[in-house]
């Protein structure tokens, strides 16, 4: 069975190995989730510990799916801090674990993102995604709103440039009712 649940501080310190051998996974298989491959275990543990630091002071929540005392996926709501986007959050870094992907894990942590992101008070969502890649049929799936798609926007984890879908979510209503 799969575990969904928001990690306080102390628990997003103590999962950051965990965290980056699922990061470096993800980005050696070709996600595109801001690093290059191969992606350095360093470099995946100084990612983590800032965004640990991140949940420490409240400015992001961190979503992650458990399997067998193992972590198998994760999501970063990061809460918006300037004044006048308060009532906004971005969603980043969707990663779920190769073995356990086609399994709704990625949905699940999406409802669940989405509920931090209401419980912090925040009532419109924005993400980036790779065009084509197969997050973006779950967001539409689940509500979200397509802005539109920049040409050549950022790096695959293999060096070429690729564009990307904006979308939005207004979060008037739960998760799950989006899809009906």
């Amino acid at each position: 069975m799969i575990a969904i649940r928001t990690l306080d501080a102390a628990e997003a310190w103590a999962a950051i190995p965990a965290l980056a051998d699922l990061l470096v996974e993800a980005v050696d298989a070709g996600a595109s989730v801001s690093f290059m491959a191969p992606l350095d275990f360093g470099d995946a543990v100084a990612f983590w510990t800032e965004v640990a630091g991140s949940v420490a002071n409240g400015r992001r929540v961190l979503v992650v799916a458990e399997q067998a005392n193992r972590l198998v996926g994760t999501v970063i709501v990061d809460l918006v801090a300037e004044p006048n986007q308060s009532h906004r959050a971005e969603i980043a870094m969707l990663i779920v674990a190769l073995e356990v992907r086609r399994h709704g894990v990625g949905k699940r942590l999406m409802v669940a993102a989405e509920a931090a992101a209401v419980a912090a008070g925040r009532t419109l969502l924005t993400l980036d995604t790779r065009a084509g890649d197969k997050p973006e049929k779950l967001y539409r799936s689940m509500g979200w709103t397509e802005v539109g798609r920049v040409p050549r926007y950022a790096r695959a984890s293999n060096g070429k440039l690729e564009d990307v879908v904006i979308f939005y979510k207004e979060l008037d209503r739960p998760a799950e009712m989006a899809a009906e």
